[in-house]
């Protein structure tokens, strides 16, 4: 059973989909606006990211331009006051992944702490997150 969406859910969740606007994935200076100082990712591709790793790789003259996301299935719980733990599918240019995310609140407001996408085929099979 799922929990009902707090304000701080919610506040996470807006955070998350401003993050996956390809305009916000394409500017450091937008990007650096919604990650924690201490970021870590585990990336679809296997490679562990942190926060400058991925603003560098932003500001790398042919840094690819960031392909349109369509998000499925997200959901949260909020694990105390100030930390969010958000759950949800994206397809991109033909992959998939599932994808977790945890935001801390901070002076600055929700900030992207640590993120995981693991790739996955569309099997037909009920999704997992999906309850029976």
């Amino acid at each position: 059973m799922t929990e009902p969406a707090t304000d701080a859910v919610n506040a996470a969740m807006e955070a998350e989909f401003r993050l996956l606007d390809p305009a916000v994935r394409s500017s450091p200076e937008l990007l650096a606006q919604l990650l924690h100082p201490a970021y870590e990712e585990f990336g679809t591709s296997g490679r562990l990211w942190n926060r400058e790793s991925i603003l560098s790789a932003l500001r790398v003259h042919d840094a690819p331009t960031p392909r349109p996301i369509t998000t499925s299935r997200m959901q949260g719980v909020q694990l105390a006051p100030d930390v969010v733990h958000l759950t949800f599918d994206t397809e991109s240019g033909g992959h998939r992944a599932h994808r977790s995310s945890i935001w801390r609140l901070t002076g600055g407001g929700w900030l992207l702490y640590f993120h995981q996408g693991t790739r996955f085929a569309d099997t037909g099979a009920p999704s997992p997150l999906t309850a029976p």
